[in-house]
């Protein structure tokens, strides 16, 4: 078990406001010594998409489309 594990498991058994007593120290510790909070990233950032999207495609899917592989794209009509 880690050292962040073990104090979460101890703050479990703690009152509400012994546990709010002891975030509020440990924030003040965060403050002392400079750490940097990283936030955690929300499911819409680019790497988790790419990450849940990663090798769903199909075997038999090309990976050696070129341009010469698409189609000539037609011009659009003149809107009056």
């Amino acid at each position: 078990m880690t050292l962040a594990e073990t104090i979460y498991h101890y703050s479990l058994h703690l009152p509400e406001k012994a546990a709010r007593e002891a975030l509020d120290f440990i924030e003040f510790l965060e403050q002392r010594y400079g750490t940097v909070r990283i936030a955690p990233k929300s499911p819409s950032d680019t790497d988790a998409f790419l990450a849940a999207v990663a090798g769903t495609l199909g075997d038999d899917f090309p990976d050696d489309i070129t341009d010469d592989d698409l189609g000539i794209d037609t011009p659009r009509e003149e809107l009056d």
